[in-house]
Order: structure tokens, then C-alpha cells, then sequence
């Protein structure tokens, strides 16, 4: 059996461009102006798109002022910080912990107007006015607010890492509901992680600071 002719055979001679060359070529040279092409819109739409930083701040430091346990508290930030850093780092209230640093375990907990939240998961430049309480600022006039002394009565902290946590959000559950239920107390720490498992203490604590002998 002949084999076919090659199709380079019908070339002029002396011409040095194969079908498959042409091909080959305007394939590159078509891939080239698309690339071209788009970085071209790239560009033009770069320069017509308005400036969404040019409101920004930071990286640097800047300028807040706090209110942490009912003192105005002047300090540079950088807008990255998270509150449980500022309060540990500058601020030096070490009694907030940081431990998941990702709000899954509420070892950071503080109020904020009042309310129990998780301060690795607000960035400090978001605060503004508002009334930040941290475990040191829950005593009052030398002393211990009911949770924490019912806490220590109850034996309701093995490592200690995440109770000031526990307390701030049993403090605010009893700010809410002075009777609360061991239901109530079981849904106020149901966010927080106590390796040490002292949950049972914890809710006895609660309850028993609602009594008048702990008010």
C-alpha cells in the first residue's frame, strides 16, 4: 500500500513554511494578543477605578483613646490589634487571656457596654466609645464581685486558664437574670472551653452568687 503524499511536499519549493508551522504560529500569535489584550483592560480599568484606600490607616500606630474599666486610657494602636492584644500588650490587663485566638473558645471574654464578647474576635479600632470591662475592673471598691468569690468558694477553677472568661459571662448572666436556672447558667458558658472540665462548679458558683448570702 502507497502512503499518502506529505501534504509538505505541496509546499513551493524553497518557501520554509509547513501547514503545521503556519498553524503552530498563528496559535502563539493569537494567545499572545489575548494576553496582550487583557492586561490592556487590566490597566485601563486600574486607572478608571476609584481609590478605595485612600481613606485607609495604619499600618503605623495611631492615636485611641479607651475606656477600660471606667478610666480613659490614651494609647497608639495599630489598626491590626485585636482588643485582647491591646488589653494584654499596652494596657497590661493580663487577666484577659488569649487562648484559641479565633472566638471558639471565650477564654477572652470582657463586656462591651455591658454585653459578654470575645475580644480576640474585635479589632480595636472598632471599640470607639464604648465601655470595655475586663476581670480586673468586675471587683469593686477591694471587693470581690460575687461570682468571683463564689467561684473560689465552690472550687469552680482547676488551671484558671479560661476563668476569668467563665466569670465575666456568669457576672453579666446574673446583670440579666439575678435568679437564673442551672439551664440559664449552662447556656451563659455553653461557648466556652474548660479542659479541666470544672462545668459542674462553674454552675453551682452561678447559683449560688445569685443567693442574698453572696449579694
Amino acid at each position: 500500500m502507497s502512503r499518502p503524499p506529505d501534504s509538505s511536499s505541496n509546499r513551493p519549493a524553497g518557501s520554509g513554511l509547513s501547514r503545521r508551522s503556519f498553524l503552530q504560529g498563528s496559535a502563539l500569535a493569537t494567545a499572545g494578543a489575548t494576553v496582550l489584550g487583557v492586561a490592556s483592560t487590566m490597566s485601563a480599568d486600574a486607572e478608571s477605578a476609584p481609590d478605595l484606600d485612600s481613606g485607609r490607616i495604619g499600618p503605623e500606630a495611631v492615636p485611641m483613646t479607651l475606656n477600660v474599666n471606667g478610666t480613659t486610657r490614651m494609647l497608639q494602636v495599630e489598626p491590626r490589634m485585636t482588643l485582647a492584644e491591646t488589653l494584654r500588650g499596652p494596657l497590661e490587663l493580663t487577666g484577659t487571656k488569649i487562648a484559641c485566638n479565633r472566638g471558639a473558645c471565650s477564654a477572652c471574654t470582657v463586656w462591651l457596654d455591658g454585653a459578654p464578647i470575645c475580644a480576640c474576635m474585635m479589632l480595636t479600632i472598632d471599640v470607639g466609645a464604648r465601655k470595655v470591662t475586663t476581670i480586673e475592673g468586675l471587683a469593686q471598691h477591694g471587693e470581690l464581685h460575687p461570682v468571683q468569690a463564689a467561684f473560689i468558694e465552690y472550687d469552680a477553677l482547676q488551671c484558671g486558664f479560661c476563668t476569668p472568661g467563665m466569670v465575666m459571662s456568669c457576672a453579666a448572666l446574673l446583670n440579666r437574670r439575678p435568679n437564673p436556672s442551672a439551664a440559664d447558667v449552662h447556656a451563659a458558658i455553653s461557648g466556652h472551653v474548660c479542659r479541666c472540665g470544672t462545668y459542674p462548679h462553674v454552675i453551682a458558683a452561678t447559683l449560688a452568687a445569685a443567693t442574698p448570702s453572696h449579694g
